[in-house]
């Protein structure tokens, strides 16, 4: 899609964004308001305990940033204004919680809204605790896609996927589709429920032996 197509696309559109303090969404809301003002309204969801919170850490950790620099300087004063006059609005949530942390009268609302939703959160760490890597990663795209199927408008669902897959193979990896649940090897298959269960189950394990926290930490990060 040209992006003169794209701009005429977002004309008018309400738009969910995840992940809006991550990197990737950060330059995604920055380039929509800067090259599609007239887009009506930006979901932003942050994970915070309220709404208040939420603003400070969009306030503080999205406008403040060096990459809103072109639309502080364009519209100098006018710029928070310009933000917070039914433009953006961030959304206390979180990712990982069913119905994504977000309150039901609100939730509502914005599924009555929505028109497009672009899912940019996740953790990126290699080194990630598996129970947090699962909640975010796994479940986190679950619980958007569920989110999605309640959106009467709905146009777009747009995922953010991890950047690159290969497992250990080496040379030219060329791109396969896989089928709903396999893997790259073809060695098994994965099943996010069975997964889910033996970290709930190891984790009940070293309750029940009143294991240390330390040594709890220890196997989450395993």
């Amino acid at each position: 899609m040209e992006s003169c197509c794209i701009e005429q696309f977002l004309e008018g559109k309400t738009i969910f964004i995840t992940g809006a303090t991550g990197y990737l969404a950060k330059i995604l809301t920055e380039k929509i308001l800067r090259v599609q003002p007239n887009v009506k309204k930006i979901y932003l969801l942050i994970r915070a305990p309220d709404s208040n919170s939420a603003k400070q850490r969009f306030n503080n950790e999205v406008i403040k940033t060096n990459l809103f620099g072109v639309l502080r300087e364009k519209l100098g004063a006018n710029l928070h204004g310009f933000i917070e006059d039914n433009k953006v609005f961030p959304v206390a949530g979180d990712i990982g919680c069913d119905s994504l942390g977000i309150n039901s009268e609100l939730k509502d609302e914005m599924c009555r809204e929505i028109d497009i939703i672009v899912n940019s959160a996740a953790t990126t760490r290699f080194d990630e605790r598996y129970d947090t890597a699962i909640r975010t990663n796994v479940l986190g795209a679950m619980h958007i896609l569920n989110f999605s199927k309640q959106c009467s408008k709905l146009m777009m669902l747009l995922h953010v996927s991890t950047a690159y897959v290969c497992g250990e193979k080496e040379g030219l990896i060329l791109e396969k589709l896989l089928n709903y649940g396999e893997t790259p090897n073809g060695s098994s298959h994965l099943d996010i429920d069975v997964e889910q269960n033996l970290v709930e189950e190891a984790l009940k394990e070293l309750q029940d032996r009143n294991a240390t926290e330390k040594e709890v930490r220890l196997a989450r990060e395993f």
